[in-house]
Formats: structure tokens, C-alpha cells, sequence
């Protein structure tokens, strides 16, 4: 393997990219789909694991993986218990070699339909001869058997998708004393050679996970999901009227409560005690397509500080709502009577007393469909289109993930005695979800599975991460030997921009997978991918690169940043429960961490990270400024003359200004284009500065919120943290101060200093205005390209009288 990144440091190459040479694109078996035969006849389908004569156009970013199906549909006639003489309870089982796989069992059916596929992979087979058992299962004795078919594998036809499904045949049970042996009735079976792109491939059950039984079969199959369409629900509470108090002759202080679910949200209280108070605010909750939940509203009494009493309440499904697909300023307001609860009813829950009054709110509520509503990262954002379908464009491109498998995995877990990993791999970009099956007890996992995305927006990212599967059902399947309840741990996440990709080339890396721990940062393995992007249309995807990131509603009627953040951290949690009731589910540890729930948390390595991110950016800035210190200063004679001749030109010829800066930066991109990345960017350990970090910052960022470390570690952060933002506070201040210097310029605060600078503009406009303007730019170059024998060491007469400004620094405490 070749790096790809950068060569330096050996402990940091470890956490570098690194071109891989899988072999993509190899070519399906040969060998017509038939029907399988029994053992005994002729005929060489065992070349049709090795066969190369039928390309592959769909499965072409993994390399082939050959599987032996066999898919149990149903059994008839099949005998009476000869003990009981009531019908048996029959189940399969289909052994290869060591392996054998089992179907659910029906009790006491003649005629029982399975309908299950079993997946053997070729890497694996350990005999050319294929066994497909039927047995009656016995409570206290031995299963008695009852029949089985046998195939050999030469005989086994190959199937090529898109071909149609192998047809499944009638096959006869015989007895054990083999030919010519008492039929036991007929199982009907189909049995073909394939690859990962077969239909059947994502339900059937895999050799692979032998050792998984019960419930923990489903969690191990690959699978995807659909994200749960999420909308802004937007209530506008107006007002309400004839609000009664509990305590009579009392006029309340009124606020109204809004809840959907778990989000509460509560308007202002009103100004004055009146009993028809009015607030004309906006609360925005996330909901859910079903819209399973009910907004509820209760008016309520500011009686004291600490309590609140519940005057009135009206439950509202969400149906009710109209969607809004643009943005319209007028939704139908509406009034809406109130449950009005009695005296003594003062909190919400107590038996409800006689309506009495007939109070009523008056709100305008509205599902929005035009905005995007975002439960993930913005940084990290995966789908800008808006909630309704109405309202999309159509597809600019088609990203294609080959997930191939992972390499130097560490253990998650123990089993046995011995440290093991079940890794299974989830991608996530826009709505989709998808989920490879989990590879049991293997720090090399090979997946070799492939997705496809619709692309509506290349400014986009995927993100990829590999867990630990603690849900197997398995002994000692937990995480070090506890039960297997236990949350997936995470193994390592990468992310790929798309508008990083060259459109139409195949990347094949091998990503490293950090993890960040208490005890510092963690390679956790390689992640090998296949990842193409594709065009559909240049011209349109050329055009959203004038077009808004988001829906125009987020320009047009903004939220606020602290609406978006509460918002998305709602939205999150939706999709989290959604997907947690899929089968098989989503674990909420796992959405949370593809979704980077916990990236708005406080981290002391993050702020420096930013910080010296914004350090490189002005960088080049300053790089600048010193080069052009140095032409000053005459420490290159010929570049200073150079630059002489270049400011006589562009004095004289001033319309050459702008066509030399622009011609300038096309010559510099150019230049640039041979030295361009090669490979998409990943997790750069230095620059998240997670190398360097010290212990404790570490211990920090892993605290839980709020804290449970011990008093005297929080004393320290908290003094740490103050250190950190009186800096901050004093480099604000500086700014400040060089700002409010600026304005007083002209404020007559310093009435002499403000009298020598209009004295000064009076004269320099009077100068500029007889003195042609080539001449003056030509003066003023010269001057700052002065030779340093005419330079002084003193600060300049500007800067000196800039300094001595006075701000408002001297108002402050």
C-alpha cells in the first residue's frame, strides 16, 4: 500500500491515507441459471466459481464474493410421528461441511412453508457435497429424522443478476439407506451459485454468523433505512380570551405552554395582569412523519415563582395543520375553546372539574414544508433539500459506495476468554441509511457491499463509521463479558465531501479509523472503500454553485441560532427513536454518533484547534505582508525594482489594475492544478491538535454534562477556563479600542487632535484636488518603497497620532 498523504513523522503517517489496488469490477461465473440436480449425475458447474465470461455492471466498486444459496420454500406429504401417529413438527436443516443451518420449526403441520435462504461462502467450503435435511423435533428425545436431498456442488448452476429468480422444484426425501429407499415425502428447494448482488443475499442467513442464534440473527443482516421525514411544525399563539383565574377577584399573570412529545415551549409571561392577555409569538417544534404525537395547549397562572396554575387546555392532532410550501405570509388563523378546569384543579393531571368559563385561544399553526430541517452538523450536512417533495430539484449526480471491509481491527470485547470484534460498517448521506451485516469474531471483516445515493447537492458529505456489534445474543457478546444488552461501541468514523471527488473516477483508499479516548488518541484500524461520484448533469450542477445552500425559507424568515441548535438537537433525537424501532433497529448510540449529537460540547482541544486553524488561514496573509516588508526594506534589489516598474505601469496605465490582479490569480490556479489533491481529505490528528492533547483537557472532554468529577478538578477547569477567556477578553478589548480610536477621529472627544485632522482633510482634499491622481499614487508608491536609508526606526507621524486617540476604555470599571 502507498501512502497518500504526507511523509514526516512516522507515528503520524500511521494516521495517514493510503491508496489501495483492490481488484473492482472482476466478472460474474459463467453458467446458465437451470435447476439444481440431485448428487449422482454429470455436468461441470464447479467452473461456475471461477467462470469469466459475463462482466459485471452493477456490483462494480467491490470485488466478488461467491456465495452457495439454497433457498427451503415449503414440504408436503410428509408422514405422521410414528409414536404419536399426530402430525410432526418439522424443521431443516441444510449442512455443508461443518456448517449447518437450521429453519424455524412448525408444530404438528403436514404441508409447512419456511421460505428461508441459507448463504454458504465460497472461502469457506470445506465438501463438494451439499445435505438438506428434514427432521421432527422432539421436546425430550433425539430430533428424529425424516428424509433429506443431497447435491453435489458440481452439479450447482451459477445465477447472474439481473437474471429472474432460480425457480424453486419439488425434490423427493428419502430415507438413509439412500437410492431406492422409502420416499418420506417432498421438500421443495432451490439451490444456485451467486454473488453479494443476489436478491436473496441481505435476508438469507450467512455461515459466517453460524454462531448467532434467537433474536440476535436479524442484527447481524445488512440492512437500509429511510431517515423519518421531518417538518417544523410553526404555532403562532395571538392571544386569548376571558382566561379566569382559580383565585377569584385576581387578575393572572398568563403564559401559554406548547408541547408536542418531549419538546415543551412556553411564551413570555404577559405584560400586565389581564384577562385577555396577548403575545403574537412563534413556537417552532420538530415533527414526524406519521404525526404520532398531539400538540397540547394550557393556559397558565404566574401565581408565584414556583408554581404555576393550570387554567385552561386544548389537545390538537396534527392533521389539523394546513402545509405550507412557500412562503405565504397569511395561514388561516384560528380559535380554538379551552378544557377549563375548576377551582381546586390547580396542577395539570388532577381530575378535570366542570367547564364553567368559555375561554379560548386564538393561534396560527402551520406545518412548513419549505424549510430544510436539519438533524445533523451544518459543517457536516448531508441534505439540503427541503421537507416537501413538491419542492425538489431534480438529481445533479449518483455517488457509489463500495463498503470493501476493514483491516487491524482492535478488540472490543471478550468472548471466551480472547479479545474479539464484531464489526459491522453504516454509511448515512441525505435520508438514507444503510448498514452492512456484521462480521462475527474477525479483526479483518470483509463486507464487500455496495450502495447507491441520488445526489441533489455536491456540497455535501457522507459519513461512514464501524461499531462493534453488542447485540448478537451470543455468550459472553457484551462488552467484556457483559450482557449483551449492552450499547454498540464505536470503532472509528470518516467523512467524504463530494465536492471534493473529480466526477467519474473510482477512489480506492484505505481510511485510518481514530478514535479519540480518555487515554489519547487511538488508531482503531483501516477502513478500505471504493467511492465514485457521477454526474448526471453538468449544467445544473454548475448552477448550484450560484445557487443558496438551503431552501430560500431560511433566508426569507430565518431562525435564530439558538432556535437551530435547540431545534436540531430535537430533530436528532426524532430520527434516533424512529430508527430505533426498525427491525432490525438503528441503536440511538449509534444515529447519535453518525448524527455528532455531542459536537456542540465544550472542548478545550477543539477551541485551540480552531484557533490555530484561524492562525494558518491569516497565514498567508502575513506571509504577504512580510514579502512586501522586505521590498520595502530593499532586501531583494531586483525584486524591489521590479516592483518600482510594476507601480509605474499601473499608475499609468490604471485600467491594467484589475485585469493583472485577476490574471494574476488565474495564473496562480493553474500553477496550483499540478499539485492538487489526489485523494479525498480524512481525520487529520494534528490539525484536530488530539496528538498534543494534554490528560487532563482529554478528562474534560469526556466529562459528563454537568460535571461528576470531584470539587477540587472542577476548581482547576474553571480557573483554566478563566485564564483562557480573560485572553480572549483582552484581545477583544484591543479591538475595540483601535475601533472606538477610529470613530473619535471626528467625535471632538479630543478636541484638538479631532481640529488637527480636519484641518488635515481640508488640505488633502484642496491638494488632491489640483494635483492630477497619477501623480499622487505615483508619490505615495515611491514613499512606501522608500530605500531604508530614508526610513527612521521611530514609528511613523500617522501612527503616533492614531495612538494617542482616546476610547472609551477609560469608562470602563
Amino acid at each position: 500500500m502507498a501512502q497518500a498523504g504526507h511523509r514526516g513523522d512516522p507515528h503520524h503517517e500511521d494516521f495517514q491515507l493510503k491508496d489501495t489496488n483492490p481488484l473492482l469490477g472482476e466478472q460474474w461465473p459463467k453458467g446458465a441459471a437451470g435447476p439444481a440436480r440431485p448428487s449422482g449425475g454429470g455436468g461441470g458447474g464447479l467452473a461456475g466459481w471461477l467462470g469469466v465470461d459475463k462482466p459485471s455492471s452493477t456490483y462494480d466498486l467491490v470485488e466478488q464474493m461467491f456465495f452457495l444459496y439454497v433457498r427451503v420454500v415449503k414440504a408436503k406429504d410428509l408422514p405422521p410421528n410414528p409414536i404419536t401417529g399426530a402430525a410432526m413438527d418439522p424443521y431443516v436443516e441444510v449442512r455443508l461441511g461443518n456448517y449447518k443451518g437450521k429453519t424455524r420449526h412448525f408444530d404438528r403441520r403436514a404441508n409447512p412453508e419456511w421460505d428461508q435462504v441459507f448463504a454458504f461462502s465460497k472461502s469457506r467450503v470445506q465438501s463438494n457435497v451439499l445435505e438438506v435435511f428434514l427432521k421432527d423435533r422432539e421436546m425430550l428425545a433425539r430430533d428424529d429424522y425424516v428424509g433429506k436431498v443431497t447435491f453435489d456442488l458440481a452439479e450447482v448452476p451459477t445465477r447472474v443478476p439481473p437474471d429472474s429468480p432460480l425457480a424453486p422444484q419439488w425434490y423427493r426425501l428419502e430415507e438413509r439407506r439412500g437410492e431406492g429407499g422409502k420416499v418420506r415425502g417432498e421438500l421443495m428447494l432451490a439451490v444456485w451459485i451467486g454473488t453479494q448482488a443476489d436478491e436473496a443475499f441481505p435476508e438469507a442467513w450467512h455461515s459466517d454468523a453460524a454462531v448467532v442464534r434467537g433474536e440476535g440473527v436479524a442484527s447481524v443482516r445488512s440492512k437500509a433505512y429511510v431517515s423519518p421525514k421531518l417538518w417544523y411544525l410553526r404555532v403562532n399563539v395571538i392571544e386569548a380570551q376571558d382566561v379566569q383565574p382559580q383565585e377569584r377577584g385576581r387578575a393572572p399573570e398568563v403564559f401559554l405552554k406548547a408541547q408536542v412529545g418531549n419538546q415543551i415551549l412556553k411564551t413570555s409571561v404577559s405584560p400586565a395582569p389581564t384577562l385577555n392577555p396577548r403575545w403574537n409569538e412563534d413556537l417552532v417544534f420538530v415533527v414526524a412523519e406519521p404525526f404520532e404525537e398531539q400538540l397540547v395547549l394550557t393556559v397558565e397562572d404566574r401565581v408565584s415563582p414556583r408554581k404555576d396554575d393550570l387554567l385552561g387546555r386544548v389537545v390538537l392532532p396534527l392533521t389539523l395543520f394546513e402545509k405550507r410550501l412557500d412562503h405565504r405570509p397569511f395561514v388561516q388563523s384560528r380559535w380554538f375553546d379551552l378544557e377549563k378546569f375548576g377551582v381546586g384543579a390547580a396542577i395539570e393531571g388532577e381530575t378535570r372539574r366542570e367547564l364553567r368559563f368559555a375561554s379560548r385561544v386564538h393561534v396560527r399553526a402551520c406545518l412548513e414544508g419549505a424549510y430544510h430541517v436539519m438533524d445533523e452538523s451544518t459543517m457536516y450536512i448531508s441534505d439540503t433539500r427541503p421537507t416537501a417533495r413538491q419542492l425538489w430539484k431534480p438529481p445533479v449526480g449518483v455517488l457509489e459506495v463500495g463498503i470493501l471491509g476493514a483491516a487491524g481491527l482492535q478488540p472490543m470485547k471478550t468472548r471466551d476468554g480472547r479479545g474479539t470484534t464484531d464489526a459491522y460498517c453504516v454509511a448515512k448521506y441525505g435520508q438514507k441509511w444503510v448498514r452492512t451485516r456484521t462480521m462475527i469474531g474477525t479483526f479483518a471483516p470483509t463486507w464487500n457491499e455496495q450502495y447507491t445515493w441520488e445526489v441533489f447537492d455536491p456540497c455535501t458529505v457522507i459519513t461512514i463509521a464501524v461499531f462493534d456489534n453488542c447485540h448478537l445474543g451470543v455468550n459472553n457478546g457484551g462488552n467484556n463479558g457483559q450482557p449483551a444488552a449492552a450499547r454498540d461501541a464505536r470503532i472509528g468514523k470518516i467523512r467524504i465531501r463530494l465536492s471534493t471527488l473529480e466526477t467519474d473516477r473510482v477512489y480506492t483508499h484505505a481510511y485510518p479509523l481514530i478514535a479519540l479516548q480518555r487515554s489519547g488518541v487511538k488508531k482503531m484500524g483501516e477502513l478500505r472503500l471504493a467511492v465514485r461520484f457521477t454526474c448526471l448533469s453538468l449544467v445544473n450542477m454548475v448552477h448550484l454553485y450560484t445557487q443558496p445552500l438551503l431552501p430560500r425559507m431560511h433566508y426569507l424568515h430565518p431562525f435564530t441560532v439558538t432556535q437551530l441548535d435547540a431545534l436540531r438537537y430535537q430533530a436528532m433525537g426524532i430520527v434516533a427513536a424512529r430508527l430505533g424501532r426498525a427491525e432490525p433497529p438503528l441503536h440511538r448510540e449509534v444515529v447519535e454518533y453518525m448524527l455528532d449529537v455531542e459536537s456542540h460540547m465544550w472542548s478545550m482541544r477543539r477551541s485551540k484547534a480552531n484557533f490555530f486553524r484561524a492562525v494558518s488561514l491569516f497565514s498567508g496573509f502575513a506571509a504577504g505582508a512580510r514579502w512586501f516588508g522586505d521590498v520595502c526594506h530593499w532586501k531583494n534589489v531586483a525584486t524591489t525594482a521590479l516592483v518600482h516598474v510594476l507601480l509605474l505601469i499601473l499608475v499609468w496605465y490604471p485600467e491594467l489594475i484589475l485585469p493583472t490582479v485577476f490574471l494574476y490569480m488565474f495564473l496562480i490556479g493553474l500553477w496550483n492544478y499540478r499539485r492538487r489533491p489526489r485523494h479525498p481529505p480524512h481525520m487529520d490528528t494534528k490539525m484536530s491538535w488530539a496528538e498534543a492533547v494534554h490528560p487532563d483537557e482529554l478528562d474534560e472532554e469526556f466529562d459528563t454534562f454537568p460535571t461528576s468529577r470531584p470539587q477540587d478538578v472542577v476548581y482547576m477547569r474553571y480557573d483554566r477556563l478563566r485564564s483562557v477567556a480573560g485572553r480572549i477578553q483582552t484581545v477583544v478589548g484591543d479591538m475595540a479600542t483601535q475601533g472606538e480610536r477610529l470613530q473619535s477621529l471626528l467625535s471632538w472627544r479630543d478636541p484638538r487632535a479631532t481640529c488637527l485632522f480636519v484641518i488635515f482633510c481640508l488640505l488633502a482634499a484642496v491638494v488632491l484636488y489640483v494635483t492630477p491622481f497619477r501623480i499622487v499614487a505615483l508619490v505615495a508608491g515611491l514613499y512606501v518603497l522608500r530605500h531604508p536609508r530614508f526610513r527612521s526606526r521611530l514609528p511613523s507621524v500617522p501612527s503616533n497620532f492614531f495612538r494617542r486617540l482616546p476610547s472609551r476604555a477609560d469608562s470602563m470599571l
